[in-house]
């Protein structure tokens, strides 16, 4: 396939803006010129790459095409900005997946100190989901709870999360005056951050003979989780990093005292000699060696 770099900044910004219109703004192009480029990487292919929907969508195709297309303009920024010439490149976008609770409580001091001139777009996902981010191309690296390595990357252990149940005092008294029995625990409101969060049902699943189905909230903000426990909507599962003054000082207990679930995370990465890549790895592990277990 003779692929044209302009080709490719055209799908990445169609993929990433949404419509024509947008990439061609992002590009300073016409609309026109967008298709055109498109059109003829498609040719190129000999496939269709893009849905033409709103937003505008990659296809299986278009997902392999859309990660060369990323991966050949990250290596291209770092060679300008090794040759001394980083405004021709601009900043260099690198979107990762993150999930929630990680993102409200280490990532960003982490990004932080990242290398000047990157931007970032970061995906909120669950860490048992984020892995099919950089499957489709949609992102560069992801902190997952998945250890095996999505095809063309590479994995890194960077700890675990630990969560406790925990509730107000007034929740847990009203609740669980008797104990955490099956009982109590089908009966007492739980809080979830959506439905994808299964962490709450991994403590139910082992405390009762048949399925415990208790009402239920949703509430997808990792600090408005919180905020809903603390207020006595239901209980749910909370991170030590999130909560650990609300232990210290009573406003919030364990309604099953010692029960844990430890989350490990990892980081993968494209498998790319990319120093913008490492530089940002670097700076996760140093954090995540720094806060989480």
């Amino acid at each position: 396939m003779d692929l044209q770099l302009d080709q490719l900044r055209a799908l990445d910004a169609v993929i990433s803006e949404g419509t024509f219109e947008a990439a061609a703004r992002r590009l300073n192009v016409t609309p026109s010129a967008i298709s055109q480029r498109i059109k003829a990487l498609e040719d190129a292919a000999g496939r269709i790459l893009v849905q033409r929907a709103k937003p505008v969508r990659a296809t299986e195709s278009g997902s392999a095409v859309l990660r060369l297309a990323r991966q050949i303009q990250l290596l291209t920024a770092d060679a300008a900005r090794e040759l001394g010439d980083e405004a021709s490149e601009g900043a260099i976008r690198v979107p990762i997946a993150v999930n929630a609770d990680s993102l409200e409580t280490w990532v960003l001091p982490a990004l932080g100190r990242a290398p000047r001139g990157v931007c970032f777009e970061i995906h909120r996902e669950d860490e048992e989901h984020t892995t099919r981010l950089l499957r489709d191309g949609t992102v560069m690296a992801a902190i997952t709870s998945t250890a095996r390595p999505v095809q063309g990357c590479k994995v890194d252990r960077l700890g675990a999360i630990r969560y406790r149940p925990m509730a107000s005092p007034e929740f847990a008294a009203a609740w669980f005056a008797d104990g955490t029995t099956a009982k109590s625990y089908a009966t007492a409101p739980v809080v979830l951050f959506d439905r994808k969060d299964d962490l709450q049902d991994r403590l139910l699943r082992g405390r009762g003979r048949e399925p415990l189905d208790p009402p239920r909230h949703y509430v997808p903000s990792s600090t408005g989780f919180a905020a809903a426990v603390r207020l006595g909507l239901g209980w749910g599962m909370l991170p030590d990093l999130q909560t650990d003054d609300d232990r210290a000082t009573g406003r919030l207990v364990s309604i099953d005292p010692g029960v844990v679930i430890d989350v490990p995370l990892y980081w993968q990465q494209w498998r790319l000699d990319s120093p913008t890549l490492g530089a940002i790895a670097a700076t996760i592990a140093e954090e995540a060696a720094r806060v989480l277990r």
